[in-house]
């Protein structure tokens, strides 16, 4: 039996007594679900775009770690041990009866990839470090490597440390 006639017109016009199950629409979980879902998409395509100036970050971390695997020869072999730079590429030395000599295979001439050109704090042409059998460099070094309005820089510090830097 009807309370009142209002109660009656809600149902007579296909509501049901409980408003709940009656409403239309999405729950809060659900829309952060959704929130989700797009935001670990968004994330997946950013990590896919590939950036240029992370090719010329990765160019400069590898003539990094290897002047400092060059660093750690000068210290291991008791011989002075050089890096080399030149706008095209780079090298490693090391002195032997009295003359210096191109390191082995894993220390090999490179060349700088994807069109990066390197401009050393020296002269501009060949710029040469030396690290002594203690691991010292005869002298600071900075050089930037250069592409496309993109750049990074390695430092060489006079107490061998090498690091990457913008």
């Amino acid at each position: 039996m009807p309370i009142s006639a209002a109660g009656n017109r809600v149902r007579d016009q296909g509501f049901s007594a409980d408003w709940r199950y009656a409403q239309q629409g999405f729950t809060l979980i659900e829309l952060m679900i959704v929130i989700a879902i797009v935001a670990l998409a968004t994330a997946a395509v950013v990590l896919v775009i590939p950036d240029p100036r992370g090719r010329i970050r990765d160019d400069a971390e590898r003539f990094a770690s290897r002047t400092r695997a060059a660093h750690d020869a000068a210290i291991v072999t008791a011989r002075p041990v050089s890096v080399w730079v030149t706008p095209g590429g780079y090298g490693f030395d090391e002195r032997a009866g009295g003359r210096w000599v191109a390191l082995s295979d894993k220390l090999r001439v490179v060349q700088w990839t994807n069109g990066i050109q390197a401009v050393s704090s020296g002269t501009g042409g060949r710029d040469r470090v030396v690290f002594d059998p203690t691991g010292m460099a005869d002298r600071p070094l900075a050089v930037e490597l250069r592409r496309d309005g993109q750049s990074m820089r390695v430092f060489v510090g006079i107490n061998g440390a090498v690091r990457v830097g913008g």
